[in-house]
């Protein structure tokens, strides 16, 4: 039985997140910026993928409220500042950072590598693009590993939480290649093995 998703964010990265768990087969709900509907999608999924802004994390926080505990919650966020500049350095990362607020989630840190318009297939060109998964819930982390790959990704195992630094990183980058040095959001990773 899959678990049921539930997305927190409507913009680009929400939106596409939830045309691709669908096409995987998910029941999946995305809500954007409502009180009610952050309480109640929140409640309802079994997973919840925060596709907020950096900068909205403790007010959605506060607004989910208890219904993360226990269940795997997916930090799909670039830690960016508003001006597009790295907003922690390489001592922490947001992911770690959101698991001290919400220690009763199991945070994973996910698809903040992939441009938005990619997320729904997993792919550009034809070729898979490379998910990377980072936590320390080994059951939590198997889960979104799983739903990246049904949706269509080349999903990797990327480590504990702590590696969500170099992900996040690697996220910074990847914005810098494809808006800052002008290559489009058909530049993508992937992890030849």
């Amino acid at each position: 039985m899959k678990p049921k998703i539930g997305i927190i964010g409507k913009g680009n990265v929400g939106h596409a997140l939830l045309r691709g768990c669908e096409r995987a087969g998910y029941e999946a709900k995305a809500v954007g910026h409502y009180l009610k509907g952050v309480q109640e999608t929140s409640a309802w999924g079994e997973v919840i993928i925060l596709a907020v802004p950096f900068a909205a994390l403790d007010e959605t926080l506060r607004e989910m409220g208890e219904n993360v505990n226990g269940k795997p919650l997916v930090d799909v966020t670039n830690v960016v500042t508003a001006d597009f500049q790295l907003a922690l350095g390489c001592t922490t990362s947001g992911a770690e950072e959101l698991q001290k607020k919400v220690p009763s989630a199991k945070v994973i840190k996910a698809f903040n590598t992939v441009f938005a318009e990619h997320m729904y297939l997993g792919k550009v060109k034809d070729e898979p693009i490379t998910l990377f998964a980072a936590g320390d819930d080994g059951e939590a982390k198997a889960a979104v590993l799983q739903l990246g790959r049904e949706i269509g990704f080349d999903a990797v195992d990327a480590g504990p939480l702590q590696n969500a630094r170099w992900l996040e990183t690697l996220g910074y980058f990847h914005i810098q290649l494809g808006y800052a040095l002008k290559m489009g959001s058909d530049v993508e990773f992937k992890l030849i093995r």
